[in-house]
């Protein structure tokens, strides 16, 4: 019998455990300038973890494509998003003579037109 997590199991498990494992791996991968596929990889396994504790913590199921590709999603955006947001810290952080902020996930090359 297949049971399917409630809006409150899947914001709990998904969302705040499985979401802020999934930022601080965005984060980690882009501090040690790692590239952005090792990203995708750590979150595959990350959302196979979140699926099982779906499975052990509240019966939903286990070997849902479905739900694995609605974590994965979820947990790929915020962990997109956590890499962004540390990346551009780092580039108009560490070399602000030639980036600067263009928002909070985006930065562009200072114009370096000498009057």
């Amino acid at each position: 019998m297949e049971t399917h997590a409630s809006l409150a199991e899947f914001i709990f498990v998904t969302g705040v455990l499985a979401g802020g494992a999934a930022w601080l791996t965005g984060r980690a991968v882009a501090r040690t300038w790692r590239p952005l596929w090792q990203l995708a990889l750590y979150m595959l396994l990350l959302t196979g973890f979140t699926r099982f504790i779906h499975y052990a913590l509240f019966h939903g199921p286990l070997l849902s494509g479905a739900g694995y590709l609605i974590d994965l999603g979820v947990l790929a955006t915020l962990a997109l998003i956590g890499y962004r947001v540390t990346r551009t810290n780092q580039m108009v952080t560490q070399y602000n003579w030639l980036y600067e902020r263009t928002g909070p996930l985006s930065w562009r090359a200072r114009d370096q037109t000498h009057p």
